[in-house]
């Protein structure tokens, strides 16, 4: 039999009536989540009160009741915004006018009233306009989800002449049937989000909050929604803003909280866009001056947390010191708002939506965890339009904008730790490690011992000297065991080392094998021959490295069994940002001589790379004139020569000069601080030092270090 074509015909979509419940349990992923969006609408009514009550008729049993003094609804907009589900109506008008006051809407999916959907079965809603009537609304949920077709679906609407809650105008939802139990524990979650509902950069001193707990029997057990003072007066913060192409202009102050724990200091950072790329393997796809994502202001509180901490803050504050790390703990990450509305986070889950904590885990150095910093970042609809958030309250929609922005935030708290570091840093960190050592000797004690027994002194003479001979080792003790957190870090090196030089040796056999089989079949094509050595060139360089780094992967490394010319190694290095060297037009001088030292190729590649990278970094902050200059001299009689490398960078800050050799000192976003460490380190186990002159030889940063020369 033929097949005949049909005619094409249009078929309806449908909507189960099932899709009020579903998404509103899916859309709104807790129940505190659900009653910040029903305030939020209050808001976004105009109201400057919002009443959150927990109650119990004696018929209908328990129920949650938001009451604000908003504008309200009339009849008609009742059924053509309330009644339609993921209305346009917001973002069509995302300003509202009143009088003199203007606010941008806070919500603008049109999904906010599936909120009550999630939180009870049933809502009765009191509404009304002003000059208007006032309205009930009635709606079961459980009985709409029921219905077979959403054509069956109604909502009952009475106009009402007593009882009338509103003076004016307003909105007073009451929720019947909840759905779970609101325990003291989710009371105070709920009280928790709700202080961070507004914005500390809006002028909003129109909008307060109130809420009732269940049992309240009055109004005076009201609660209004604060946060308390010494959130507001952090340890360390950092607080700034970021322009339409990214670059952060930001202020570091340190405060401390109690009066001999530290001199406040204030310093200004900024860091341009590129930087903040460079520093970012997620945004190197992204353009000079193209940060995407708008400008927006920014600030970041820090506390330390343990026990000392926490009862210093108590004290000064005059909290309880239980409640301290709980308010922190409330109040903890980063909110973002828009237009002074708390956009994200909402719940506990999303807290860490920056990825700190395991960032945190995952890198060597001193880092803030989500539970140490209180950050709020203010963006506009306007500035940061493509910055929005997810239809679930609980994250930004992934695009462009938002990765520029994350990536912008994350380098925002790399200058905080960093600079935090410094006024945490203790007078033994002060010191090398090398020189830490020398510390560790009991012949000054010894001196002192026989000098009290030379003279006749009684023995309890000597417990003083014995007291800070102990108090000395044990501050020793202490450095150094921090100093080993890191390099017990830096440890896995070498099993990373044995991977890496196991994969690229099995991969260049593979490509090897590739280009010698492409190489004679190709037809004498000269751009294809070109390019067939130029692959070959590649496999082979990076052959050299695995050969370079294979040593330091072998368990049985011992020192001073290779040797290297100083110079090859200075070239080799310079391969690896030959790219960066181009783009920026870095001129660079090298030494044409010839220099057999006794020292690791492994190792001092390691060491050169090191003042490489950071020279070539520092020299993007170059207007003009970008030098990298390499000098050699001799010394000892020829036994041992110097290798000097300058630049014409910004130099190094004077505060930091003292320190730049310290684990976890490093002012790039994203660095860990520790690789002028093991440079300058790894040139000691060979009986040199290094050190920096300041100003340099070509007005930025000056590093020089000493390594004994081949006999």
């Amino acid at each position: 039999m033929d097949k005949v074509a049909s005619k094409t015909e249009q078929i309806p979509f449908k909507l189960h009536p099932r899709v009020f419940a579903a998404l509103g349990a899916d859309l709104i992923t807790n129940d505190v989540v659900a009653v910040i969006e029903l305030v939020k609408n209050s808001y976004d009514a105009f109201a400057t009160r919002v009443d959150v009550r927990f109650g119990v008729d004696q018929k209908r049993g328990a129920y949650l009741e938001i009451e604000d003094n908003g504008c309200g609804m009339g009849r008609s907009t009742i059924e053509d915004v309330w009644c339609m589900v993921a209305t346009p109506f917001r973002s069509q008008n995302p300003v509202s006018k009143m009088g003199k006051r203007i606010r941008r809407a806070a919500g603008e999916k049109g999904l906010g009233r599936l909120s009550a959907a999630r939180l009870g079965s049933r809502l009765e809603m009191r509404t009304m306009a002003a000059n208007d009537l006032c309205w009930r609304v009635s709606v079961n949920w459980s009985e709409l989800s029921s219905m077979e077709s959403i054509d069956s679906c109604f909502v009952d609407v009475t106009s009402i002449g007593e009882d009338i809650p509103f003076k004016k105008s307003g909105t007073l939802i009451r929720i019947f049937d909840l759905k779970s139990d609101w325990d003291e524990d989710k009371i105070c979650d709920l009280r928790e989000n709700l202080s961070r509902l507004i914005s500390p950069f809006a002028q909003i001193n129109d909008f307060r909050i109130f809420l009732a707990p269940p049992g309240s029997t009055d109004e005076f057990e009201q609660v209004e929604i604060s946060a308390p003072e010494f959130l507001s007066k952090p340890k360390y913060a950092i607080r700034g803003h970021v322009a339409k192409k990214g670059s952060v202009h930001a202020k570091y102050e340190f405060s401390p909280i109690r009066v001999g724990t530290g001199k406040a200091r204030t310093t200004n950072l900024t860091l341009t866009w590129e930087q903040i790329v460079k520093a970012n393997d997620e945004l190197t796809k992204y353009k000079e001056n193209d940060s995407r994502c708008g400008s927006f202001e920014f600030e970041i509180r820090a506390w330390d947390i343990a026990s000392g901490d926490t009862e210093e803050i108590a004290e000064s504050f005059n909290e309880n010191k239980s409640d301290v790390r709980k308010t922190i703990k409330a109040h903890k990450g980063i909110s973002v708002y828009r237009d002074g509305i708390l956009v994200l986070p909402k719940s506990e889950n999303a807290r860490d939506w920056l990825g700190l904590d395991l960032r945190r885990i995952s890198k060597v150095g001193t880092r803030l965890s989500t539970s140490q910093i209180v950050g709020y970042v203010s963006v506009s609809a306007e500035s940061n339009p493509r910055i929005k958030d997810k239809s679930d309250r609980e994250g930004l929609m992934a695009n462009d904008s938002t990765v520029a922005f994350q990536g912008i935030l994350k380098a925002i708290v790399y200058l905080l730790e960093n600079e935090r570091d410094k006024d945490r840093i203790k007078p033994a960190d002060e010191e090398k490690l090398v020189d830490l050592f020398e510390d560790l000797t009991a012949e000054d004690l010894l001196a002192e011992m026989v000098a009290i027994v030379d003279e006749g002194a009684p023995a309890a003479d000597a417990l003083p000297i014995l007291n800070e001979f102990n108090k000395k080792i044990t501050d020793v003790k202490n450095a150094i065991k921090k100093r080993f957190i890191y390099y017990s870090r830096l440890a896995t090196i070498g099993t990373i080392a044995q991977m890496l030089v196991h994969e690229i040796r099995n991969r260049t056999t593979i490509f090897g094998s590739f280009v010698r089989y492409i190489s004679k079949h190709v037809d004498a094509d000269p751009s294809l021959t070109s390019k067939v050595e130029q692959a070959a060139n590649a496999i082979n360089s990076v052959e050299q490295l695995a050969d370079t780094f294979a040593p330091l992967a072998s368990r049985s490394f011992r020192r001073r069994r290779r040797d290297s010319i100083l110079e090859d190694s200075v070239n080799r290095c310079l391969a690896f940002v030959t790219k960066d060297i181009e783009d920026m037009k870095i001129r660079v001088y090298i030494p044409t001589t010839k220099t057999r030292v006794a020292v690791d190729p492994g190792e001092l590649d390691a060491i050169i790379l090191n003042l490489i990278n950071n020279a070539v970094y520092w020299l993007k902050q170059a207007k003009k004139n970008k030098k990298l200059e390499f000098r050699l001299s001799r010394y000892d009689h020829g036994g041992r020569v110097k290798l000097s490398v300058h630049d014409s960078g910004p130099g190094v800050p004077e505060e930091d000069a003292k320190r730049v050799f310290l684990p976890g000192v490093t002012r790039k976003p994203g660095g860990i601080g520790m690789g002028l460490t093991v440079a300058s380190e790894l040139v000691a186990e060979y009986g040199g030092e290094m050190f920096l002159s300041q100003p340099g030889k070509l007005g930025g940063a000056s590093f020089t270090f000493d390594i004994p020369v081949k006999r």
